[in-house]
């Protein structure tokens, strides 16, 4: 397995470390529960130097991402970052708009532009990228080369901003800009992967315990912490934000996984446009958020029935919400079952549990205000069930 520059580190902290993606990597240092709270509550730090990083460069660099990727690249400038997916289409050996694998791709210059990827997927994207590849691109694949950090919490900017000379309080969501943090030159980018204001830095390997040991001594008066996979699987399933392998997959299109807005079929043509366009007027399957009854946790890979026993999907991720209390999780169901407010059942322990459809996110927070894009929102977790 390989390790991030961090391993070291996680080892000194106690972090209890577990094969993903091909890393090491700390799924919990203190427990899941209280890493969730320190996230939503103040701060915390993710290690996620295990994530690909690909720099797309040349003059057709536009006109390539565009192809091979979902959303309107067209619609970025520099220093603007956009969510998207890469789908399959052709004689690949899975079905045409089949997810390869979802991303990040910001835009540095109209001919350049860097794209944050799956660590379990490196290889198969660039596979899939040079495959794809067309003449005046260039493609570098920087993933062994690059730390990353995760800054997230009502805290973050605050903890940063004692760092830096760059005000944060400018970079918009999904915008970022290049700056000293830490005394290391870094792209310091309005993102992350919990629902909560934050920030993710991306530099070289050499500075990351320089950077990781700021951060920590910067947090200090807030509480700062350590956070691990677990918790990272608990605020983004909260949210009900796609972690591949589960709610994305070779055999799922976008638009079943509930992710239409991030495929923008007017926007000419594209790898999996046509496969997009079938599952649109005609879903074989649909994503389901659901809240349990009791206390039992639903897995991935667990049956989903009617009330009559009949099978009717399949469970995608589940976990104990520490923000509700309950247990939640997705699935994909018949679309005539995925009716918000019915009733399922989860097959667990071959127990038929009782469960709600809800639609994700579990929890939220209050919107963006339009006019001052700046201004964050305090966090307001409610049910969605107070607000169908």
């Amino acid at each position: 397995m390989k390790r991030t520059p961090l391993y070291r580190l996680h080892q000194q902290r106690g972090a209890k470390l577990i094969e993903f993606g091909g890393y090491e990597m700390p799924v919990q240092y203190e427990g899941v529960l209280s890493e969730h709270k320190a996230v939503r509550e103040s701060v915390g730090v993710f290690d996620v130097s295990h994530m690909g990083e690909v720099e797309i460069k040349g003059t057709n660099a536009e006109k390539f991402l565009q192809k091979v990727t979902t959303n309107d690249i067209a619609q970025l400038a520099d220093g603007k970052s956009q969510y998207s997916a890469m789908l399959y289409e052709g004689d690949s050996t899975y079905p045409d708009g089949g997810t390869v694998d979802d991303l990040i791709v910001s835009r540095l210059s109209p001919t350049h532009y860097f794209l944050v990827i799956n660590a379990s997927n490196i290889e198969k994207d660039l596979q899939w990228l040079h495959r794809n590849k067309i003449d005046g691109v260039e493609i570098i694949n920087r993933s062994d080369e690059l730390s990353l950090l995760a800054v997230q919490g009502k805290n973050a900017e605050a903890v940063l901003q004692a760092l830096t000379n760059v005000n944060l309080a400018e970079i918009r969501y999904y915008h970022f800009v290049y700056g000293k943090l830490a005394e290391v030159e870094m792209m310091i980018s309005r993102t992350g992967y919990t629902g909560e204001d934050g920030f993710e830095l991306c530099f070289p390997n050499e500075f990351a315990e320089q950077v990781w040991l700021a951060i920590f001594d910067a947090g200090k008066p807030f509480n700062i912490k350590p956070i691990g996979l677990g918790a990272r699987d608990t605020l983004r399933l909260e949210m009900g934000y796609a972690l591949y392998g589960h709610e994305l997959d070779e055999q799922t299109n976008p638009i079943e996984a509930g992710l239409g807005w991030m495929v923008k079929l007017s926007k000419g043509e594209f790898n999996g446009k046509t496969a997009c366009l079938k599952a649109k007027e005609n879903p074989q399957k649909k994503l389901i958020g659901f809240v349990l009854q009791g206390k039992a946790i639903a897995r991935q890979g667990f049956e989903i029935t009617n009330k009559d026993g009949q099978a009717i999907g399949l469970v995608c991720s589940g976990t104990l919400s520490p923000s509700l209390e309950k247990p939640i999780g997705t699935g994909f169901v018949q679309p005539s079952h995925a009716i918000i407010g019915a009733t399922c059942f989860v097959k667990i322990r071959n127990e038929r549990c009782e469960a709600e459809i809800v639609k994700p996110p579990f929890v939220k927070k209050k919107t963006f205000n339009k006019d001052n894009p700046n201004q964050l929102p305090q966090n307001i977790f409610v049910t969605l069930k107070n607000e169908n």
